[in-house]
């Protein structure tokens, strides 16, 4: 692993100053033993005169090639680090893209990735073919870049490339005070995507370092390297919200079972959001899982420790973080061992309701571990929490998914539990009196999986959901999705895209996501499509 911010790589930079700091050692000793003693005095003193003045200029010669090195921009991964290294690439005007980069790379190395970090102006063209590339870039001024990436806006960004081998994501950093946000890291998006780089996920732009927004990139960051557990890189502030319904949608599925959730704030005064929001939730372990390790421990559940700042209960910490495996001895100083434990890292669901219906609604799929346990988040949701138990839960803006405007047709597509993100965008064009509203929605079996049945059908008998196409997989013997029923109705998305339809698609990242994307350029084309996105009328929230 490599994740030293400087412009050339750690094993370089090692080998290069030990070198320099070994020859100069000796060149000194080597001198000063011409004045005085040593080992080497029986040496003629021509002969140390002349082994004195090589050493010092193989001295000076390691740092004429460590500073050509860097000058020159040579940054060859080092030996150690893998050929499909995960490169992090930074461009930094104050530090802080620089710091959120090595956080970057920390977590994946934690997932087991190898990982290479460099700053943006060391990178070439030919870095860029193939592999995955993460960059977390700032803006700074009025929509530029930071100082030192003018080099490769000039060197590489003025240029055509072919990057199709080319799998990327921007953390972009910008303040919404200025009028180009996130500028910089917007234009280097647009580049990638419009010379065949495909995108690991959307880009998540960060308001004057929102924490929400970095807990989103870690989230993609948990996804990417198949280590969902990592820890969150701040503490979320959560608020406590009671768990006031579930309800399997559909039992007797082939699939996992997926349930609706309704959650009320504990304080009784209902928050604002929009629909696309995100809810992150904080799990807990299961309460047999801690009474296990009280039970090995032998501690007071009742006892309160320090934990982030302020006492509570030992039980309750111990709900909220990742246990040891085993539990410590008995006799082990208790809040030294919570000292060193770390918290459960949070989950992200999307918003299937609007503040008007009275309470938060989430669909989630009970996910299953690679031991057959539940996972982590839904586990806690699905099964382990009973309805009236606390929830930790802090909603997130997600402004990238917000609504277009009410008088633009809207065309939603999504699969599985994404029609949670989609279910809100109706309610609020509905309860509002927007009636251009198209839904392309795919799952396993009709009779099982059509999440929301009645509603969606009201909706179309009232004339609200214009148009409703359905792709249920199982139910045929050739599989058909719903990038196949949205191939089925090309004719009319072009007319609705004609008429200035936004598109809104929300569900998997892996198969659907790519599938829709890919039978959306089949049908308008790769240019009509690339508009689409720049006029931000083509927006995706998958996962």
């Amino acid at each position: 692993m490599s994740t030293r911010p400087e412009s050339f790589p750690v094993s370089f930079a090692a080998l290069g100053n030990l070198l320099v700091l070994a020859a100069l050692l000796i060149a000194v000793l080597m001198l000063a033993q011409l004045q005085g003693e040593g080992w080497w005095l029986a040496a003629p003193r021509s002969g140390r005169w002349f082994t004195a003045g090589a050493v010092v200029l193989a001295y000076a010669g390691a740092w004429a090639w460590l500073a050509a090195r860097q000058r020159r921009g040579d940054h060859r991964a080092p030996a150690f680090a893998s050929v499909d290294a995960v490169r992090v690439v930074y461009a930094s005007q104050t530090g802080f893209a620089h710091v959120l980069a090595n956080r970057t790379a920390e977590s994946l190395a934690a997932a087991g990735l190898p990982v290479r970090v460099q700053a943006i102006d060391t990178l070439r063209s030919t870095d860029l073919v193939e592999g995955r590339a993460l960059f977390v870039v700032s803006t700074t001024g009025e929509g530029d870049p930071p100082d030192h990436a003018l080099s490769f806006v000039r060197r590489v960004m003025s240029q055509t490339a072919a990057l199709h081998g080319l799998r990327y994501a921007v953390l972009a950093l910008g303040d919404r005070e200025y009028t180009q946000f996130c500028a910089f890291g917007q234009h280097l998006d647009d580049w990638l995507r419009q010379h065949g780089a495909q995108p690991l996920f959307d880009r998540v732009d960060v308001d004057n370092a929102d924490e929400s927004a970095l807990r989103h990139w870690q989230h993609h960051l948990g996804q990417l390297g198949g280590a969902t557990d990592l820890p969150d890189w701040d503490t979320p502030r959560y608020e406590d919200w009671v768990l006031a319904e579930r309800r399997c949608l559909n039992p007797g599925s082939v699939g996992q079972p997926a349930f609706h959730l309704a959650l009320r704030p504990l304080a009784g005064t209902l928050p604002a959001w929009q629909a696309g929001d995100i809810a992150e939730i904080g799990p807990r372990n299961p309460l047999a899982v801690v009474g296990s390790f009280i039970q090995a421990t032998g501690w007071d559940p009742q006892r309160r420790v320090e934990w982030q700042g302020s006492l509570h209960p030992l039980a309750d910490v111990l709900a909220r973080v990742h246990l040891p495996d085993p539990a410590p001895p008995r006799g082990s100083d208790v809040q030294a061992v919570v000292d060193a434990l770390t918290a459960l890292p949070h989950r992200e669901y999307s918003i299937a309701s609007i503040p008007a219906d009275g309470a938060l609604h989430l669909l989630v799929r009970r996910m299953l571990r690679p031991d057959g346990s539940p996972g982590l988040g839904s586990g806690w949701l699905c099964e382990y929490a009973v309805p009236g138990s606390t929830i930790s839960l802090r909603i997130r803006e997600n402004a990238n998914f917000h609504a277009p405007s009410l008088d633009q047709p809207l065309i939603l597509i999504g699969n599985g539990t994404g029609i949670a993100g989609l279910r809100a965008h109706l309610k609020a064009r509905v309860a509002e009196g927007a009636r251009r509203n198209w839904l392309l929605f795919g799952e396993r079996q009709a009779a099982h999986d059509f999440f929301h049945r009645e509603e969606l059908l009201a909706w179309q008998a009232q004339g609200v959901l214009s148009r409703l196409d359905l792709a249920f997989s199982r139910d045929l013997p050739g599989r058909r999705y719903v990038q196949d029923a949205l191939r089925d109705a090309g004719d009319e998305l072009r007319q609705w895209v004609e008429a200035g339809a936004a598109i809104y698609v929300c569900g998997s990242l892996e198969g659907m996501a790519p599938g829709v994307d890919a039978a959306l350029r089949d049908i308008l084309g790769a240019e009509v499509l690339e508009q689409l996105r720049l006029d931000r009328r083509y927006r995706r929230d998958v996962y």
